[in-house]
């Protein structure tokens, strides 16, 4: 028989969870989710578009709830997917209210699931049209951190909201460039595995006035809850080993971070 699992510790100030995909839960009804994401405290939910295939869901979403808002991007692995049509939908809709960022978008050489050049190319049109929109991003960036550089660098002086790099597992260099230019890094689940030191040495060396807390669900859920599906109301989880990592007192981090997410995604208000 297993272990019981701790319960999910409940905060007396508010999170906000900056970076789940709610259409892609699939364990539990969507109404519970979101009961008991409120059940424990967080107040606002960031819901991460990654394909042509659920632009318009996560539109959808955003309307379940007052507290939903969501996001316009086209992730990595599908950039060969990006047309000028799927581009004119994402720029439509930046302009509406629970629309907080352009993202998710980057750089991803790791699974290779579309042409280098092609994801390059990708990334270069939707920084613009954050610029353009006046919105933060969401990147993506995984064994591409040179390039994931040189292509924010070209955009260092027009993309004046800069936003967040999300599940950051990436090097010290692409961490010190990051926040030397006033980006937030974005910590999950991941910084609770064993075997996840390289996160929390970024931990570590990354203000708290610029880490976002996310869970990425339904992926990379945190100890002790390993093994089940993830979901926003597990990003407590988080907000504690942050906490542990950095020597902080937690509700520091939490009262931290929520400023950081509602700084960074002006449109969460």
């Amino acid at each position: 028989m297993s272990k019981k699992k701790r319960d999910i510790p409940v905060f007396e100030h508010p999170l906000i969870e900056t970076h789940c995909h709610l259409d892609y839960l699939k364990d539990q009804p969507l109404e519970d989710i979101l009961t008991e994401t409120q059940r424990v405290n967080i107040e606002r939910v960031i819901t991460i578009a990654v394909s042509p295939d659920n632009l318009a869901r996560v539109r959808e979403l955003t309307q379940a709830a007052p507290w939903i808002f969501g996001t316009q991007g086209i992730h990595p692995h599908d950039a060969e997917q990006y047309t000028d049509d799927v581009e004119a939908e994402i720029r439509q809709h930046s302009r509406d209210d629970k629309i907080v960022a352009v993202g998710e978008i980057g750089l991803d050489y790791y699974y290779d699931n579309a042409d280098r050049a092609v994801q390059r190319e990708v990334f270069r049109r939707q920084l613009q049209l954050a610029c353009e929109a006046d919105l933060p991003v969401v990147i993506h960036s995984r064994d591409a951190d040179d390039d994931t550089i040189d292509i924010l660098r070209e955009f260092e002086s027009s993309l004046t909201r800069r936003g967040v790099i999300h599940s950051f597992t990436s090097g010290p260099g692409l961490a010190r460039y990051a926040l030397d230019q006033g980006w937030c890094l974005g910590f999950n689940g991941i910084a609770t595995f064993n075997k996840a030191d390289n996160v929390r040495d970024i931990i570590r060396m990354t203000p708290i006035g610029q880490i976002l807390l996310e869970t990425d669900a339904p992926f990379l859920t945190p100890v002790p809850y390993r093994g089940r599906e993830n979901a926003p109301f597990y990003i407590p989880f988080v907000a504690e080993k942050v906490a542990e990592v950095k020597g902080l007192d937690v509700t520091e981090v939490v009262q931290q971070t929520y400023r950081n997410s509602r700084r960074t995604f002006h449109r969460l208000g």
